[in-house]
């Protein structure tokens, strides 16, 4: 790997239920639904750690966290996001810039971004203005539109050190 930049995607997607907290970005957002998983289900910080890994070609967050290791349940995404951004490093890159977008119809989520890219951004180690976060709803249509789950896309630009 001598690529001065090289880029990264991720995805990914959880249920809404009952009796579970609504994770996003590393920060709790009042919900009558969270989000159900093995670990906290935060999709945000998921598809940031799968974009950093991806953009460096190593496997998704699955391989360094499976399911079926019971030390990973309900861990702290943002251990997820923290451990992505040592492989790279490992490797000789740091994140430059990471965008993404949760799609959700509710809750709201514009009145938690700022603390979102704040908790990514330290997770990470980069400036909160080297993270982006948009959300949009899904125009009601398909499962995010019917309130089944939310998903989120991301994409990681990291560079050599």
């Amino acid at each position: 790997m001598n690529q001065k930049y090289r880029i990264g995607f991720g995805y990914d997607v959880h249920q809404l239920a009952h009796g579970r907290k609504c994770i996003l970005g590393g920060v709790e957002i009042p919900s009558e639904k969270g989000l159900l998983g093995h670990s906290d289900a935060d999709v945000l910080s998921h598809a940031v750690a799968d974009a950093v890994l991806g953009a460096a070609a190593l496997p998704d967050i699955g391989h360094y966290f499976p399911p079926s290791d019971d030390s990973c349940k309900d861990i702290n995404s943002q251990e997820i996001v923290k451990r992505a951004a040592a492989e790279i490093r490992s490797l000789g890159y740091r994140v430059a810039n990471v965008d993404a977008t949760i799609i959700a119809e509710a809750p709201k989520i514009a009145p938690h971004l700022a603390d979102m890219k704040r908790v990514l951004a330290e997770s990470l180690s980069v400036a909160a203005e080297d993270v982006g976060i948009k959300a949009t709803t899904n125009e009601k249509m398909g499962w995010e539109g019917r309130r089944e789950g939310i998903a989120a896309h991301a994409v990681c630009l990291i560079e050599k050190i």
